[in-house]
């Protein structure tokens, strides 16, 4: 009696065992890490440094996070997955084309459009937009933040290059792009994920 229980024990075991579906294997996504935006004496400057990980390997150091949009009027970086982050800024520049002249309602439908789409909820990025007047940070959660004091980092290394370039804002004489590329050096000793491979630009600053 207790081998046939056993051997029904086993058969249903064996069963289970064959009829479960297996998960799929995790894909490793590809990300680039750290952005960091100042607004100083009359400039505001966006750089980003070039590494790109897969999981946790390096398979590139050269990458440039840094966009131009809206001929030039526009600048752009991202941090997080970078297929997810081009497929944003994507969206970004089309919201602009619809609301030219008006960057914060151009993230704020970017962002409107993030939380509620079904497709765009799956992308996991951050875009950081300046302009002339402005400096914004967008997330997938429906947020468009506009710091304080116009210095945002973002990524991997952000906390680390924002506090550099508050440091430098407040003790040095650069300028704003000297800052930016500072403090993505300075974050790049200590973040594992950033590099020194650093892309700088800067506009003219009227906020």
């Amino acid at each position: 009696m207790k081998i046939e229980i056993l051997e029904k024990i086993f058969a249903t075991a064996q069963r289970r065992r064959f009829s479960t579906p297996r998960k799929p294997p995790m894909q490793k996504q590809i990300h680039g890490t750290t952005i960091l935006t100042v607004r100083h004496n009359g400039r505001v400057a966006i750089g980003g440094d070039g590494q790109v990980t897969l999981g946790n390997s390096i398979v590139k150091g050269d990458a440039v996070k840094i966009r131009k949009l809206l001929d030039g009027s526009v600048i752009s970086g991202f941090a997080g997955g970078s297929a997810d982050a081009f497929a944003l800024l994507e969206r970004f520049e089309s919201k602009l084309k619809d609301f030219p002249g008006n960057v914060p309602r151009a993230a704020t439908e970017l962002a409107k459009d993030w939380r509620t789409d079904r497709a765009l909820r799956r992308l996991e990025a951050m875009l950081v937009v300046v302009s002339a007047a402005h400096t914004l940070l967008v997330t997938g959660i429906g947020d468009v933040i506009q710091p304080t004091d116009g210095i945002l980092g973002v990524g991997s290394g952000g906390d680390y290059a924002a506090a550099a370039a508050r440091a430098l804002v407040a003790h040095s004489q650069l300028a704003a792009p000297e800052i930016v590329k500072h403090s993505l050096e300075i974050a790049s000793t200590i973040d594992i994920y950033t590099n020194g491979s650093i892309v700088v630009e800067e506009l003219e600053s009227t906020a």
